[in-house]
């Protein structure tokens, strides 16, 4: 294969000895992206397995798909809604693909630049894990969001949230839900009102609302229904950050790492449980049909980025619970927390980011307690025989 054979005519200038060794961290990433590593073990009893972060981070990436495409036609078919024109199916994925685009290109190069940046600096190899982080971040953010701010918050989670803990695998905080985290909290005004959530809003018409379902939960059932059916919320055909909005695309991506064994099911379905348990209990107490709390529990799994935290960063394999019994407790606190915070805080209805970043900081936490636990049943079992 050429490839192959100018990859090894190249690999002795960047290796020890060589002209640019300096640069053999660089050199190694792009290697290995092309090409399976070619390093194995001398010695020793080794577990074998064809898994590796690569291969990983692949499986997540082509989960995704589902999500960014539907995305692209979203924001076209939101901005034609908003200037009550009549684009056509591919008119409307080209506005999307021109608007998310720039986002892409900001996440990569920036979060990129900082990995290889410190990689050289530290003369370890570039670690893959910002190939997802970097996928997903455009996807949790509104379409609107300025790209000097993206820039800003990529920097953040990358130096504040990887790199000074140790890069990837030592990172104790989702890297993209910390650079969510950082907009919102630095920006808010641009992270949250009625046109922030559709590209070209400032030009529509006044009649247009691109509010979203989850901004109209404090009205109750018939405000949140009053602009959007269910139908609408299941598949995708609302306001929102880009990849949150289709839950049919969700699926395919959720259904996908089950298959693959790359994403938690536990995880994911006690998110899910925890989710209906604090909705039912709410259901129960609601004073009357317009109150927040009598919206039915099953709506919250359609409404914000419920069904993308759940599927796509609950799961993370670096900063979720390990154990089996933990990841039921981890996913059972970030839908309880997430519908909590939904309920009771109509200042922030979107509270899975918030429950997800808690779950992370508890996680060791809770696997410890797991294991723990499973010493002490084993030595009070040996003491008994």
């Amino acid at each position: 294969m050429g490839l192959r054979k100018l990859t090894d005519k190249m690999k002795p200038t960047f290796s020890k000895g060589g002209k640019l060794s300096f640069l053999h961290s660089t050199f190694e990433a792009f290697e290995s992206f092309l090409f399976v590593p070619d390093k194995v073990t001398t010695k020793g009893v080794h577990v074998r397995d064809s898994i590796d972060l690569k291969r990983v981070m692949t499986v997540v990436m082509i989960s995704l798909v589902p999500c960014i495409l539907f995305g692209m036609w979203n924001i076209g078919y939101q901005h034609n809604l908003a200037i009550g024109g009549d684009m056509g199916f591919w008119a409307i994925v080209w506005y999307g693909f021109l608007k998310i685009l720039p986002l892409y290109l900001v996440s990569y190069i920036v979060g990129l630049g900082i990995e290889f940046t410190s990689a050289q600096i530290k003369g370890h190899q570039v670690n893959e894990g910002y190939l997802v982080t970097g996928l997903i971040i455009p996807l949790i953010i509104p379409v609107t969001t300025p790209l000097w701010m993206l820039a800003i918050a990529v920097a953040f989670a990358v130096i504040i949230g990887k790199e000074i803990f140790g890069g990837t695998g030592m990172n104790i905080w989702n890297p993209a839900l910390l650079a969510r985290a950082f907009l919102f909290f630095a920006y808010p005004n641009h992270m949250t009102g009625d046109k922030v959530w559709v590209a070209g809003a400032s030009s529509a018409v006044d009649a247009f609302s691109g509010a979203t379902p989850l901004s109209q939960t404090s009205e109750g059932l018939s405000g949140l229904l009053s602009n959007y059916s269910v139908t609408d919320m299941f598949f995708g055909f609302i306001p929102g950050s880009i990849g949150e909005t289709s839950k049919v695309a969700i699926l395919l991506g959720a259904i996908f790492l089950i298959y693959t064994g790359v994403g938690s099911w536990r995880t994911m379905l006690s998110c899910v449980l925890g989710a209906l348990f604090v909705g039912v209990i709410a259901n129960l107490c609601a004073p009357g049909p317009n109150s927040a709390l009598a919206i039915p529990a099953y709506y919250h799994l359609l409404l914000g980025g419920f069904a993308f935290g759940t599927v796509f960063m609950a799961t993370d394999p670096v900063s979720s619970a390990q154990t089996s019994a933990g990841k039921w407790i981890y996913g059972f606190l970030i839908g309880a927390v997430a519908v909590t915070i939904r309920l009771f805080n109509p200042g922030y209805p979107e509270g899975m980011m918030l429950s997800i970043l808690l779950a992370n900081t508890f996680a060791p936490l809770i696997d410890h307690y797991v294991v723990q636990s499973n010493i002490k049943r084993r030595l009070n079992r040996a003491k008994t025989v």
